[in-house]
């Protein structure tokens, strides 16, 4: 991290449900609705499921474990969700105290690389305006903005070929 921690970037377990929804606790409503947009307190069992339930060829998820007092903790995560042939779609999270310490990036140079293994061809991304932070990363990754449906959001798109 830019502060010096470590982290371990790894694939999302299922034995990580309790893990990850602490981290989804710990993380602000602010940020939840950066994610979400809509100010998400708790899921239904069918969210948590749609979640968890990652075949790593549609729906690959990666998590940023770090050590917090001894212990592995959940301080982010990121996926992309195959949309259509050869397009998928990024979505980020980080717990508030993790933010700006380099944890986005470093699950983004993953989730790149897997993408270009697998043979995807483009990723998207939908971003709220005020999500500054993670703008700056999709544009150091060199996403450009595209039209999209919604004049609130911005969508974001990647050519990998």
């Amino acid at each position: 991290m830019r502060d010096g921690g470590r982290i371990e970037v790894r694939a999302l377990r299922p034995d990580d449900q309790v893990d990850m929804l602490t981290a989804v606790d710990r993380t602000s409503i602010q940020s939840r609705q950066r994610r979400f947009f809509a100010p998400k307190r708790s899921f239904s069992d069918k969210e948590i499921s749609f979640f968890m339930n990652i075949d790593f060829a549609d729906h690959v998820a990666l998590v940023a474990q770090i050590d917090e007092d001894g212990r592995p903790v959940i301080a982010g995560g990121g996926r992309y969700i195959v949309a259509q042939s050869g397009r998928a779609e990024l979505a980020f999270v980080v717990i508030d105290a993790y933010q700006g310490k380099g944890i986005g990036t470093a699950l983004m140079r993953h989730l790149l690389v897997i993408a270009r293994d697998a043979g995807l061809k483009e990723l998207t991304a939908e971003v709220l305006p005020e999500n500054v932070a993670m703008l700056s990363i999709f544009n150091r990754f060199g996403f450009r903005s595209s039209a999209g449906g919604d004049p609130q959001v911005r969508h974001l798109t990647l050519k990998l070929s």
